[in-house]
């Protein structure tokens, strides 16, 4: 079980299941997901950073149009690099490379799987950071500290190999503290 860097951070679990979509997209890019790292910790992101953060969740979200993979597909959970649309996971890939364009490690970029409130599945980019771990997200605009969203968090990228997945230990702490709101 791996620390938190910040009482905001997620708490991560053991080792789990890869999303199917993941497991292929590592199949046809290798190079994305063969990578092991020692976790150096949580990064400290500058105020440039974080502003580079929020631009590229903003232009994102307004360049790609959100379409199921169903039909663009004609099949379900394809994840891959959209040019003009795409679902959530395909917004999470290319916030993530973006970003990492821009200097930001992949152990702090993780794909993260969400509950809706409505129960239905979703995928966000988690933002690692010494104060805390924030959500990129293709509903929202803004890039917000992940116990500030409505979701029920279950699992994200593990931050030592992009291709191992681990469970999210604190991940009902969000809909229990937004009960109260």
């Amino acid at each position: 079980m791996t620390a938190p860097a910040s009482p905001l951070s997620m708490r991560t679990g053991s080792v789990t299941s890869q999303p199917i979509g993941h497991y292929e997209f590592c199949r046809s890019h290798p190079s994305e997901c063969n990578t092991t790292r020692r976790d150096q910790g949580a990064a400290k992101v500058t105020t440039f950073g974080w502003t580079v953060v929020r631009d590229i969740n903003s232009e994102v979200n307004r360049t790609i149009s959100p379409m199921t993979d169903k039909d663009l597909y004609g099949r379900d959970e394809h994840w891959s690099y959209p040019d003009t649309a795409g679902d959530c996971e395909d917004f999470v890939l290319l916030k993530r490379r973006k970003l990492m364009e821009h200097g930001f490690e992949a152990a702090d970029l993780l794909i993260t799987v969400v509950r809706k409130p409505d129960g239905e599945g979703h995928a966000v980019l988690t933002v690692r950071s010494t104060e805390g771990d924030y959500v990129l997200d293709n509903l929202d605009s803004d890039v917000k500290l992940w116990t500030e969203t409505p979701y029920r968090y279950l699992k994200r990228q593990a931050s030592f190999n992009p291709g191992r997945w681990v469970s999210i230990e604190n991940g009902d702490a969000v809909m229990v503290s937004s009960v109260g709101n």
